[in-house]
């Protein structure tokens, strides 16, 4: 199974969140999940989100079972920034990424990237998170939240997407000013030809989309 790549259009929009139910979800199906955050900023001690995905991880596959934190992450720095600017000393190597994808992707069927940031966040001087979904051959899925602004976020990253010819499906996260809602940014989602779902109630169907395609 190509792996699949959590991306959003910006931080604290959910990808980790629905990164943990993708996992749930894929279990439930009899798929072993795996799980890698290639980058991790804002790390002084122990990565938290690669503790929280790799403690979900270990619920459903053993082949995680004896991994820490910082085993399914390629590099960690401590300054809560986008990768080009956290990696002061620039150590930031693209084989090294690989080498740590491929062998989390041999413990598991599948292996969910979540992405640091949105696809334009730099990670080198020529390379964006964008990026790394064709280095990786990955299916995308976009993460958007559904505050007012959002529309404008969510065209931006799915024209990134398209343009690149990237494979991708995309769903609202719907966590803030979800009162509001359905009055100022789903008339335009409803509009669009692509459709929409959100991850509290699409999740498992497309979940299914991907184990029996």
């Amino acid at each position: 199974m190509k792996p699949i790549f959590i991306t959003a259009t910006g931080t604290n929009v959910g990808k980790t969140f629905v990164t943990l139910k993708l996992i749930e979800e894929l279990n439930n199906l009899g798929i072993k999940a795996g799980v890698f955050k290639p980058i991790e900023t804002g790390v002084v001690d122990v990565p938290h989100d690669a503790s929280v995905l790799i403690e979900q991880c270990k619920k459903y596959n053993t082949d995680f079972a004896l991994l820490k934190p910082k085993d399914i992450t390629a590099y960690t720095f401590k300054l809560p920034a986008a990768p080009f600017c956290a990696d002061t000393n620039k150590i930031i190597n693209i084989d090294h990424i690989m080498a740590k994808y491929q062998e989390l992707a041999s413990l598991c069927d599948i292996l969910i990237i979540e992405g640091a940031g949105g696809l334009m966040t730099p990670v080198t001087g020529n390379i964006k998170m964008i990026d790394l979904i064709s280095i990786f051959g990955a299916k995308t899925l976009l993460v958007t939240p559904s505050r007012l602004g959002c529309i404008n976020d969510t065209l931006l990253s799915i024209e990134a997407l398209k343009a690149r010819d990237l494979e991708y499906d995309w769903c609202v996260n719907l966590y803030e000013e979800i009162d509001s809602f359905a009055k100022v940014t789903k008339p335009y989602y409803d509009s669009m030809p692509s459709g929409w779902w959100s991850v509290q109630n699409g999740l498992q169907i497309y979940t299914e989309t991907i184990a029996f395609k």
